[in-house]
């Protein structure tokens, strides 16, 4: 077996490979191709958890699990909030083929999947977005989204001022040629955005749909368990959504549970998965003022194809420490 640190995933895993490798993976869940149990969470204490994920892939052939800690207060101590490791099995014989970080592997194929669906349903021209967290997973949505719809301003706004001022600071170094801007608020933000990703640990709403305008594209990614719901109701309402994966997202996705439990949508509201939009079997942007929402609550094919890319790619540079079990 190889064992894979977080320098070695973020070496073999570069953002431009992982988009194609996540678009693959959503394409072969969508076909059928994936078997996906639902996550399960193991509560950890103080609002912690351990999220269990396991399942198999068609293409490339292989199965695996991710055992990943939900700590929403890491990132005050300097520390990613999902950490752990994804095992990933060889077909062949069902041995343990490759064990690796998580927390790299799940930044990196969430802003992927981000990408993939704006790419899909994005308006060409798309040039601004807006950035409603301004935690890790923002700054790996920004590089995503811009490898997709190169982004010329960027606005960013967080649980407070001085953080969002620190994120402006810190990225604007790395992307000189973009405008990156602290926004006091997500309602100002959001008004002058192509694009708008939610990336938040946040149980109760950030996201409004008042605040939305015809033509915008959507990504809502931080809540992942049905208690929490980053957008109001309007937000769902004045949207045409797709999902990563139907089962999860009628399962986990809080604002569908709740909006589906109170009769004001029912499971048609979803237009279809991001792999039938790329396959051609599910209708992609209609026009030019249409709103459009791609719910991400990730799935382990998408973990599978990452952790099968680092594999592969480690054979052709001799990464990766063996080890016999």
């Amino acid at each position: 077996m190889k064992v894979f640190t977080d320098a070695d995933v973020a070496r073999l895993l570069p953002m431009a490979d992982a988009i194609e490798v996540v678009a693959r993976a959503m394409r072969t869940v969508s076909a059928g191709g994936a078997e996906q149990p639902l996550r399960h969470l193991v509560p950890a204490g103080d609002g912690n958890a351990m999220g269990v994920m396991s399942g198999s892939l068609s293409d490339p052939a292989c199965f695996g699990v991710k055992l990943v800690s939900l700590f929403p207060g890491n990132p005050a101590r300097g520390l990613s909030s999902h950490r752990g490791a994804v095992v990933l099995f060889e077909s062949e014989t069902g041995g343990a083929a490759a064990m690796m970080d998580a927390a790299r592997l799940t930044a990196v194929r969430t802003a992927a999947a981000s990408a993939v669906a704006t790419r899909a349903l994005a308006p060409e021209g798309a040039s601004t977005m807006a950035l409603i967290g301004c935690g890790e997973q923002a700054e790996f949505h920004l590089e995503a989204i811009n490898t997709v719809r190169p982004l010329s301003q960027v606005r960013v706004t967080g649980r407070s001022l001085d953080s969002a001022k620190a994120f402006a600071a810190r990225l604007s170094d790395r992307y000189r040629a973009l405008t990156i801007a602290p926004s006091e608020d997500a309602e100002s933000a959001v008004r002058d955005a192509d694009i708008v990703c939610t990336v938040t640990s946040s149980a109760t709403p950030v996201l409004s749909g008042a605040w939305l305008r015809p033509g915008q594209h959507l990504n809502l990614v931080g809540a992942s368990i049905p208690v929490k719901r980053e957008v109001d109701d309007a937000v769902v309402l004045r949207s045409s959504l797709w999902v990563d994966y139907r089962p999860s997202a009628l399962a986990q996705a809080g604002e569908l549970v709740d909006m589906i439990a109170a009769g004001r949508i029912d499971e048609s509201a979803v237009i279809g998965e991001i792999g039938e939009v790329l396959s051609g079997s599910a209708r992609a942007r209609r026009g030019s003022d249409e709103i459009t929402l791609y719910r991400s609550l990730g799935v382990i094919a998408q973990d599978l194809a990452a952790a099968r890319h680092v594999l592969e790619a480690s054979e052709r540079t001799d990464t990766g420490q063996r080890v016999a079990l």
